[in-house]
């Protein structure tokens, strides 16, 4: 068996918002969206994230991102006007890494190894 990256869904309450803020926050682009509006994906690289439409009281998530050049990854999401709750710092557990917050209130480490 060979298993690849998972894909996260997550729940907002408009697909095709949600779309919009991560590929002008995040740097994300556009992957699809179903045509009634109410699920869609965005898509950076290796990363893809599926969104579904929802009522419902919707509950945070935690995602962590590798990227191979964290600096340079924080850089521009600053310069794109992600919600950075933290710089870029070496870690204890041997990371070094930043967060992002979503305008959903998701959290987002992206992170290398040292």
């Amino acid at each position: 068996m060979k298993i690849s990256q998972p894909t996260p869904e997550l729940p907002v309450p408009n697909v095709r918002e949600a779309q919009e803020y991560y590929r002008d926050k995040l740097g994300f682009e556009i992957a699809w969206c179903y045509e009634d509006g109410s699920i869609g994906a965005v898509a950076h690289g290796d990363c893809a994230i599926f969104f579904r439409e929802t009522a419902e009281k919707i509950s945070l998530s935690v995602f962590w991102v590798f990227t191979e050049y964290v600096d340079e990854s924080h850089s521009e999401l600053v310069r794109l006007g992600a919600d950075v709750l933290e710089r870029p710092c070496d870690k204890p557990w041997g990371l070094r890494q930043f967060t992002v917050r979503d305008a959903y209130g998701n959290l987002f480490y992206f992170f290398h190894d040292l």
